[in-house]
């Protein structure tokens, strides 16, 4: 066994490094190259992103972009849908489409000797779709019958209803997979108009890894993607003001309902982001180890997970959490959040903490590089945050420099309770989460429990409290 995870670090260890010779390839003004080049597996692993996300959508058409990428498989030129996903198939090539916030992202993975073909029909897709009837109307039904089941999932109710109060109009606050009014307005012409002005080389980031040469990619690259328009795409408008502080509930009849919280972030670019994200580590993106599930989960046992993250979109970021809890329960987990962000804005963490913190955070970086796929999707990610080609050498070294001092002066800035917005999607029940007016026509707000009542015991819900694998 010893022997095994030795194994695992050391080839752990070896994909980092080969991530960390990262290099630019031009292909002129317009887009952004990233390759880390590997001949270690025949594997080719491509994370393309257009800036083309939700946020780009049409103010009554919200999903749009995420029902136009979906097409992107769906036939182009003379294949239809299925001669598409049959010429795929034949050649074991991976390739999906998923509309974020801010960009359309592209992920395509072959053996190296059938790159030229993942790119022939990459680039027949981007440049001929067809936008056929049939497979529009499945992708629709689809949509709406995964927008009909997020309806009764209290965690998926909260958090849409968080986005569109936090952004207060923006488009970032409409769900990114829009309405089933909206889906269903979608026409074929719309999705055409949308792609025309968006699936676009100017503004393209593009991060490729694995068993190709400079030269040979350079030369790849520049034949697939040279016939896309050269339309230049305004970015989403800027961002108001963010927040809408207090408890909004969202009546639902569920036995747990689920609160969304949060904050505004720090953005990507500013010297603080690093020390926040640490900050945000220790405060509730660290699973058991963060003072959130300790406090609330393994003191109290009000919770089986609670969990915080950054957020960060070109034009705004957010500290987002969530928790659920028994209906009589709401307003003591929604307490002891509070508690625990104003203690810990105003001490920050002990030196274990942080300590403990850092050794996570940079030894498990490695694990984001374990394939091609997992380095192109990580160098992608970068590229989207706006960061330069040599972030990967630099990141575990920002990580290391964090201070003390540093994360207190940052959790004073992030965890403010007294601007927390929070959305609770169920029906608070008991007496714990009595709903009042704040004022008239006000958000209803949560009474105290009385007092001496024990706390409610966690529903049996999966353990769901792992922490991701940190990639910032």
């Amino acid at each position: 066994m010893l022997k095994r995870f030795a194994l695992t670090a050391l080839l752990l260890s070896a994909s980092a490094a080969n991530a960390a010779d990262v290099r630019n390839i031009d292909l002129g003004p317009q887009a952004q190259v990233w390759f880390v080049e590997d001949h270690t597996v025949p594997i080719l692993s491509f994370n393309i992103s257009l800036p083309s996300g939700s946020a780009h959508d049409p103010r009554d058409k919200p999903g749009l972009a995420a029902i136009t990428a979906a097409m992107m498989d769906e036939g182009a030129g003379n294949l239809n849908a299925a001669a598409f996903h049959q010429a795929l198939a034949v050649k074991a090539i991976q390739f999906s489409a998923r509309a974020e916030r801010d960009f359309t992202v592209i992920s395509v993975s072959s053996l190296a000797a059938d790159a030229g073909e993942a790119m022939r029909l990459l680039q027949l897709a981007l440049t001929r779709p067809r936008f056929d009837n049939e497979p529009l109307a499945r992708v629709r039904a689809s949509i709406i019958q995964s927008l009909q089941q997020d309806a009764a999932e209290p965690s998926s109710v909260a958090s849409r209803a968080f986005m569109r109060d936090f952004f207060n109009g923006h488009p970032y606050g409409h769900a990114s997979n829009g309405e089933v009014a909206s889906i269903n307005s979608v026409t074929q012409g719309d999705v055409r108009a949308f792609a025309k002005g968006h699936w676009v080389k100017n503004g393209i980031k593009i991060a490729v890894a694995g068993d190709i040469t400079q030269p040979a990619l350079t030369r790849l690259l520049g034949q697939t993607f040279a016939p896309l328009p050269g339309i230049t795409v305004a970015p989403p408008r800027d961002v108001g003001r963010l927040g809408r502080p207090g408890v909004h509930v969202v009546s639902m009849d569920v036995p747990q309902p689920t609160a969304v919280f949060g904050l505004p972030g720090i953005m990507r670019g500013d010297p603080d982001f690093i020390p926040g994200y640490v900050a945000n580590y220790i405060m509730g993106g660290g699973g058991f180890s963060s003072r959130l599930m300790d406090e609330v989960r393994t003191k109290r046992g009000l919770t089986y997970g609670v969990s915080t993250g950054l957020q960060n979109y070109r034009k705004a970021s957010v500290m987002i959490g969530q928790v659920g809890t028994r209906a009589n329960a709401i307003n003591q987990t929604l307490q002891v959040v509070r508690q625990t962000m104003a203690d810990f804005a105003s001490r920050g963490p002990n030196q274990a903490e942080l300590d403990d913190a850092k050794t996570y955070l940079t030894g498990s970086f490695p694990l984001a590089f374990a394939s091609n796929t997992g380095i192109a999707a990580q160098l992608g990610t970068f590229q989207r945050q706006g960061l330069d080609v040599g972030y990967v050498l630099r990141r575990n070294a920002l990580i290391q420099a964090v201070t003390i001092d540093d994360v207190r002066r940052v959790a004073r800035r992030l965890f403010d309770p007294a601007r927390l917005t929070v959305i609770v999607a169920g029906s608070p029940s008991g007496g714990t989460a009595a709903q009042r007016p704040s004022r008239p026509g006000g958000p209803p707000v949560v009474t105290p429990p009385p007092a001496g009542q024990a706390p409610a015991k966690p529903v049996d819900k999966p353990d769901r409290t792992k922490p991701p694998a940190p990639t910032r």
